[in-house]
């Protein structure tokens, strides 16, 4: 890794600005090698899976990294134009302007829930930004891993963009390594780790983390318009999403009534669940028997494990495919209460009014997501007001992270900095300023000796 990274930095250092048509060409090769391999990283992400349907990576990986490449070629020329600034009048005559500059060679480190996309869309924004790249990926996902190297190798030299592949140790060395800004996306635990080693080398972090992302269900809102938009953004990828909804706010005389019709919305979408092609497997079985012990641990409490299929979580031990399971009346002090979850478990919460709704997320970290179901926009305003996360989706789930021209990104333990569209652009770029003079230097109108200056009238003008 330390070889590369050398590599990579003297090669940046002969180049340091890579000019508009070189970074088009890189980044149109990139997508013409992924849109030649659709059915390679289709297959590589199934089988390291265990089962994800190919529609669902098209959909969740291919098209939004394809739409992600297309908005940056058409825009980067703009991105790149220097901005004029002002120039204060006793400055004159002078100008300002900011230019972005390439900061070097960038780490991302990659997640295992979407191996592609959350590899591509780091390094789309640092190679549009002129910088190179090196991507450590996830041991959990070795045949993507694989697949994404042959496809990189299409485009790039090593010394452009590198693979790096292995454990938990080889992560921590990874983050040890001197870059010029890296991007980390995972859990938080793992986040403050990579911040604490980057920290030795004052390496910039952009960190994408997680949280527990809740839905405010408006008292007025239809049952079955709610369930059907949290339904299909919580079992997407089997739930094994960043932005999921971890948990919903409902009234507490529709907890129930709630229930029933997210049970009706999932068979609907997944009819003849044992035999249905269409949901995603967990990873492995680490995170499955997690996911079954945090079960098991509510059952424990008394909590109300509620199965959408006829068969309840128990029946399911043997499989990593796991139906969606609603939790409610459980008891604050359990893990599927206090940490994400990232799976097909969902707590319900009752609340008696808005404000203690409010006051239940307050008092809670800061997510990566925030979801409001409701039509009334007084109350849209209300929960939108009083309450902080990353992002926001209204009357929906999840869709807001696909949103080209919008940034991403945490607050506090759900992450800091931010990437997508421009905002990725400026993440992986020094805004530099610049200050020219001409011929003319008006300062040296308040230049010492101070008694023979112009300074006190200066002062005079601009202190008041």
């Amino acid at each position: 890794m330390k070889n590369i990274l050398a590599r990579q930095k003297a090669a940046f250092n002969k180049a340091p600005c890579p000019p508009l048509a070189q970074r088009k060409q890189q980044l149109s090769a990139l997508k013409a090698s992924l849109l030649n391999n659709k059915q390679l990283i289709c297959d590589a992400v199934s089988q390291d899976f265990g089962y994800r349907n190919a529609n669902e990576t098209q959909i969740l990986e291919l098209m939004t990294t394809i739409g992600d490449i297309n908005f940056t070629l058409n825009n980067l020329r703009k991105w790149m134009k220097p901005e004029r600034r002002s120039v204060a009048l006793q400055f004159l005559p002078a100008s300002n302007t900011i230019t972005y500059q390439p900061l070097g060679v960038v780490g991302i480190i990659v997640p295992w829930n979407y191996p592609l996309y959350l590899a591509i869309g780091p390094l789309l924004a640092a190679l549009a930004a002129g910088n190179r790249a090196m991507l450590k990926m996830s041991e959990f996902t070795p045949t993507l891993n694989a697949a994404l190297k042959k496809i990189l190798a299409e485009c790039f030299t090593e010394d452009q963009v590198a693979i790096i592949e292995g454990e938990a140790d080889v992560a921590a060395e990874f983050s040890r390594l001197p870059f010029d800004h890296i991007m980390f996306t995972g859990s938080t635990a793992v986040g403050r780790h990579v911040m604490k080693a980057a920290a030795e080398n004052l390496t910039p972090v952009t960190l994408e983390l997680g949280g527990k992302s809740p839905v405010f269900i408006d008292d007025k809102m239809s049952l079955k318009t709610v369930a059907e938009r949290i339904v299909f953004g919580k079992c997407l990828n089997a739930g094994q999403t960043c932005v999921a909804p971890d948990y919903l706010l409902c009234p507490t005389a529709k907890v129930d009534a709630l229930a029933q019709e997210i049970k009706t919305v999932f068979n609907k979408l997944y009819p003849d669940f044992a035999n249905n092609d269409d949901y995603t497997h967990v990873v492995n079985d680490r995170q499955y028997q997690r996911l079954l012990s945090w079960l098991d641990e509510a059952d424990a409490a008394g909590a109300k494990i509620i199965s959408t299929t006829q068969q309840n979580y128990q029946s399911y031990r043997a499989k990593r495919k796991l139906p969606l399971q609603m939790v409610l009346n459980a008891p604050d002090s359990l893990k599927v209460m206090q940490q994400e979850i990232f799976g097909p478990v969902m707590p319900i919460i009752g609340y008696d009014s808005v404000d203690e709704a409010i006051k239940y997320v307050q008092d809670r970290p800061r997510p990566l997501a925030l979801y409001i179901m409701s039509f009334d926009k007084k109350w849209q305003q209300q929960v939108l007001n009083n309450t902080h996360s990353g992002g926001v989706t209204i009357n929906d789930t999840v869709i807001h992270f696909g949103q080209k021209d919008m940034p991403v990104g945490g607050i506090g333990p759900s992450g800091m900095g931010h990437y997508h569209g421009i905002e990725g652009f400026k993440t992986f770029s020094k805004a530099r300023g610049i200050h020219a003079k001409g011929r003319i230097n008006a300062v040296q109108f308040i230049h010492p000796p101070y008694h023979k200056s112009l300074l006190g009238l200066v002062l005079k003008l601009f202190m008041r």
